[in-house]
C-alpha cells in the first residue's frame, strides 16, 4: 500500500471509529452529591446451599438497600435472619417447595401487594412496593421457566421453553410495575425481555457492563456462562450504574443496579 492509501485507510479507519462512539448510547451523568438513589440486588441463591457463609458474605458486602432473591428455603430464611437482619430489619419470605421460594430484604419498609401462583412455568412470582428515598417503587420479582422439557431434556427445553417464559412474563406484568427482577433464564434475546422492551422497559447491565454473564457453569469443555439474570427498569427509572461480582457458590452471580428518578 501507497503512503497515501495508507493515510486514506486510516482515516476511513478513523471515521468508523468515530461513527461507532457516536452510535453507542452514552452513560448517565453521575449522582450529585445528596442525590436520592436507591440501590437494587437480584440473586438466585441456589435451594441447595442454604447457609453458605460465601453467599451470605457477598449479599452482606454488596450493601444494596433492597435484595430480590430466588430459590430460598425455610433454612435460607434462618440464615438470612440470623446474619443480615441487622442491615435489613425489613425481610420477607415466599416458601414454594424446591427452588420456587422468594425473598426480600429491604432497609425500608415494603408492602405486599400479590403473591402470583405459577401457571404457565414452575415458579411463582412476588410484586411488591416498597418505599425508597426516590419515592414508591412496584417491583415484580420473578424466577421464570427454565429453558428444560418437563422430563429434564436440555435440547427439546432450549427450543420449546422460549414461549412458556413469555406466556409468564405476559400474566405476571402490570404497567405500574417500575422494576421486573429476577432469574429470567434467558438473555436479552428472550422472548420475555422482548416483551418488556416494548413496553419501555429495558435491562440494566447491558448498558454499563455488555460482556458480563449473570450464570455460569462448568463443564469438561470449560464453564458454559449466560446472562440469565436481571434488573429491568421502566422509563420512570434511570440507572446509574450496573455490574455483577463474584460471591457464593451459586452457579448465579449477585447483579446490583443503582437507579434515581428520570431526569
Amino acid at each position: 500500500m501507497t503512503e497515501c492509501g495508507l493515510v486514506r485507510g486510516v482515516g476511513v479507519l478513523a471515521v468508523l471509529a468515530i461513527a461507532g462512539c457516536q452510535g453507542a448510547e452514552p452513560l448517565p451523568p453521575p449522582p450529585t452529591p445528596g442525590e436520592p438513589l436507591v440501590s437494587i440486588l437480584t440473586y438466585n441463591v441456589n435451594f441447595g446451599l442454604a447457609g453458605d457463609q460465601d453467599t451470605l458474605r457477598g449479599i452482606g458486602e454488596a450493601g444494596a438497600d433492597v435484595a430480590f432473591l430466588q430459590e430460598t428455603t425455610t433454612a435460607w430464611e434462618e440464615a438470612l435472619r440470623r446474619d443480615l437482619g441487622t442491615f435489613y430489619p425489613q425481610m420477607g419470605f415466599r416458601h414454594s417447595g424446591g427452588a420456587g421460594g422468594l425473598a426480600v430484604l429491604s432497609r425500608f419498609a415494603f408492602e405486599d401487594l400479590v403473591f402470583l401462583p405459577a401457571s404457565a412455568g414452575w415458579f411463582p412470582a412476588w410484586r411488591v412496593r416498597v418505599a425508597t428515598p426516590i419515592g414508591p417503587l412496584q417491583v415484580l420479582l420473578v424466577h421464570l421457566r427454565p429453558p428444560l422439557s418437563e422430563s429434564g431434556g436440555v435440547v427439546s427445553g432450549y427450543f420449546t421453553t422460549p414461549e412458556v417464559r413469555l406466556e409468564e412474563i405476559t400474566g405476571f406484568y402490570d404497567p405500574e410495575d417500575d422494576l421486573v427482577v429476577g432469574d429470567f433464564n434467558e438473555d436479552e434475546d428472550g422472548r420475555a425481555l422482548a416483551f418488556l422492551e416494548e413496553r419501555g422497559m429495558r435491562s440494566a447491565l447491558p448498558r454499563f457492563a455488555p460482556e458480563a454473564r449473570t450464570w455460569r457453569w462448568p463443564t469438561s469443555f470449560g464453564d458454559v456462562t449466560g446472562r440469565y439474570d436481571h434488573i429491568v427498569h421502566s422509563s420512570r427509572l434511570e440507572p446509574v450504574e450496573a455490574r455483577t461480582f463474584e460471591a457464593g457458590r451459586s452457579d448465579h452471580l449477585p447483579l446490583t443496579s443503582t437507579f434515581r428518578r428520570a431526569r
